[in-house]
């Protein structure tokens, strides 16, 4: 019987044994890489990390399309407590382990030995989206206290594909991290405008229990994936044709308000962001004002028409140019165009019929009709850093300041601000807020003009682009406006000889007379009698040899308004 009982006391003292040994290899030996454990799942809550949301592209049937994702990476850190163990052990420094690892992460020797170097540090990362030749290089060195741990973060399918429009996400930085239940944040486009309910509830740990965390809510845009596409690849061939510094489209639904398209170039892609220079991330669409040229003119007509002070018949002589305190201003074309219509001002684009227009008004109705279309004021589209227009020129009341407004001059505003402008004529003169969002609600800002005015600006629209022909769709009305202005010297003061092309259109315009419009009306049962289902804004910025925005960004408009009309299936209007 004692032999049995010596045996179990052998038995559990091993045992004891054994498991002290382990303890004190877990707590001790182990310690760094555990602690180092910690600190990487602390970085992604303390506890719990929720999965963000995702975000969706539709299509015209409705179908979404996913833009942002969730996937698992591979994540590289150190524990540099233990490699300066080893390295102590192995009769060697921080810098050999550096040298190793620096021509894998692309990083320099010296900033990886100062990580390694930090006093009290159980955590560095390394790399934070490994690529599998990094994982299979760095696993292959088999360097202790360097370790590869996979973690879910951001993924976008599409790459560059409205990468400023969706933004992306990035580790917190120190400052940011201090206290934060989060890893990652959103940076840029709508991963930081709804960065927080992208991200969710983080769950946390206290004593024994793990309160639950809550996923991050998705959102479903207004972007159509196909429009977008489109988009992007006009305004890539757009700009590598002419060697453009820049440019933007944008697609608008003018009856709503939904954004279809928003694409700028140079763009960049968020799956490797840090590739790109950080002025690419932000959006020109909303976060850059400029000076539009001559598509404002349809403005300054749609103001002068809507006040009652002109008519599309009412007639001036064009003696091609006009002093106004002391500075003489000329038509693009350098010429006289005699006696001429408001309707034949806008199909020849002429400077002085604009300033003529603006003069017969007076400057306190034209700035009243530019508050009116809100172009001193934010759109309240939902993306981050959206800037106002700048009409600061007219508040000193100068006449020349006056005149070169009324064709877009000396005045800025954003694309997106300019787009909703036209949108509301397009649609019978409301003033929609742009939407990002597929549940957005609809929002009228106000009536800016008369549904009257409107159809009577959108009919000088069409007679331009059936008078220009480059824009002209065979069987469809198409209105528009094109727009070639002179870049400010912000240095020198006045202009450079470096231009910025723009086109604003939309289709089908549908009516030509009062008489169709009412025809339209009764068969429509009071609905509006123009219903056109698309705007269009394309911007060119400086493109080599300073041409007219006829030689580039209209052509560029017809082609996209094209494939529109065809993805629509919208029939003929013009037969």
């Amino acid at each position: 019987m004692k032999w049995r009982i010596t045996i179990l006391i052998i038995c559990f003292g091993i045992s004891y044994l054994f498991l002290i040994s382990r303890l004190y290899n877990i707590q001790f030996n182990q310690n760094a890489h555990y602690v180092a454990e910690a600190e990487s799942q602390q970085i992604a809550s303390g506890g719990i990390k929720p999965n963000r949301g995702n975000i969706y592209f539709t299509d015209k049937n409705n179908n979404l399309i996913q833009a942002v994702l969730n996937k698992e990476y591979p994540l590289i850190y150190a524990v540099p407590k233990e490699i300066r163990e080893e390295a102590k052990k192995r009769g060697i420094s921080a810098q050999n382990y550096a040298e190793q690892l620096a021509p894998i992460i692309n990083q320099s020797a010296s900033d990886l030995e100062k990580k390694f170097n930090k006093p009290n540090s159980l955590f560095e990362l390394l790399v934070f989206k490994a690529a599998d030749n990094q994982v299979e290089a760095v696993d292959s060195l088999n360097l202790k206290g360097i370790y590869i741990k996979n973690q879910i973060s951001r993924y976008y399918p599409f790459g560059d594909l409205a990468s400023h429009l969706l933004g992306f996400v990035s580790p917190l930085d120190g400052s940011e991290a201090a206290g934060s239940p989060y890893d990652e944040k959103g940076r840029y486009g709508i991963e930081a405008f709804f960065d927080k309910e992208l991200r969710g509830e983080s769950g946390e740990i206290k004593g024994d229990k793990i309160i639950s965390s809550s996923d991050g809510k998705n959102f479903v845009l207004t972007i159509d994936r196909n429009i977008q596409a489109e988009s992007e690849e006009i305004l890539k061939k757009l700009i590598g044709n002419w060697e453009a510094e820049a440019g933007s489209i944008i697609v608008q639904n003018p009856r709503n308000g939904k954004i279809l398209a928003m694409t700028s170039f140079p763009d960049f892609d968020p799956n490797n962001y840090s590739k790109s220079d950080i002025k690419n991330f932000l959006n020109p669409a909303v976060q850059a004002i400029y000076e539009p040229g001559s598509v404002f003119k349809i403005i300054t007509m749609a103001a002068g028409i809507d006040s009652g002070k002109i008519t599309p018949d009412t007639i001036y002589i064009d003696t091609g140019s006009a002093i106004i305190n002391g500075r003489k201003i000329m038509n693009w074309d350098k010429k006289a165009h005699g006696l001429q219509t408001m309707g034949g001002v806008i199909e020849q684009s002429i400077n002085t019929g604009s300033i003529f227009a603006e003069k017969t008004m007076g400057h306190d109705i034209f700035y009243d009709y530019l508050k009116k279309f809100n172009f001193d004021k934010l759109t309240n589209i939902e993306l981050p850093g959206e800037l106002k227009g700048d009409l600061r020129n007219l508040k000193k009341g100068k006449d020349v300041n006056f005149a070169t407004a009324s064709f877009g001059q000396g005045i800025a505003v954003t694309p997106v601000r300019l787009i909703t402008a036209v949108s509301a004529i397009a649609n019978g003169g409301s003033l929609m807020k742009p939407l990002i969002l597929n549940d957005g609600k609809e929002e009228v800002v106000g009536r800016v003009i008369s549904e009257e005015t409107a159809r009577k600006v959108a009919n000088m629209m069409v007679s331009a682009v059936k008078k220009n022909i480059i824009a002209d769709i065979p069987n469809y009305s198409v209105a528009g406006k094109t727009g070639t202005a002179f870049v400010p010297d912000f240095v020198k003061g006045g202009y450079t000889e470096e231009v910025i092309n723009t086109y604003v259109g939309f289709a089908p315009a549908c009516v030509k007379t009062s008489a169709d419009a009412k025809a339209l009306a009764d068969k429509s049962a009071g609905k509006p009698a123009c219903n056109p289902k698309f705007v269009i804004l394309i911007k060119l910025d400086k493109p080599a040899g300073a041409p007219l925005a006829g030689q580039t960004v209209v052509p560029a408009f017809r082609e996209l308004a094209q494939f529109i009309l065809n993805y629509y299936n919208i029939a003929p209007d013009g037969l």
